[in-house]
């Protein structure tokens, strides 16, 4: 019985590599600083990027901060008695109190509402 023939791999295929194939040599190098030498820009150096401003954020942290102060202040100003419940006694007096404690709360709430309606128009 006579050699099998089987046909041979070629040449550029080598060891097989799980990572993919390799970079070029140069790949990975920097790129050359400044114009090339036979630019027309020889004088001219390249500037550096500008610092990004954050605008948006601050504007978000004086919204986020302006909102916290109302929140706080309008919280506060439930606390104590009304001057519409003055001279009042008794179950009139509680009724009262409760009256513009839910008052307070609802208030409270409608400004958290806003806030968070706020925050998520900044946020699209």
């Amino acid at each position: 019985m006579g050699k099998q023939h089987r046909a041979q791999e070629p040449q550029s295929w080598g060891p097989r590599n799980s990572q993919g194939p390799a970079p070029p040599p140069n790949a990975w190098s920097a790129p050359p600083e400044g114009p090339p030498s036979n630019s027309p820009y020889q004088g001219e150096t390249t500037s550096r990027p500008k610092k990004r401003r954050r605008v948006f954020l601050w504007i978000f942290l004086i919204v986020q901060i302006l909102f916290l102060i109302w929140v706080i202040t309008g919280a506060a100003s439930g606390s104590g008695t009304p001057d519409e419940c003055r001279g009042l006694t008794g179950d009139n007096l509680q009724v009262c109190e409760d009256a513009n404690d839910i008052g307070t709360t609802i208030g409270v709430g409608l400004i958290i509402g806003l806030w968070a309606a706020v925050v998520r128009s900044q946020e699209i």
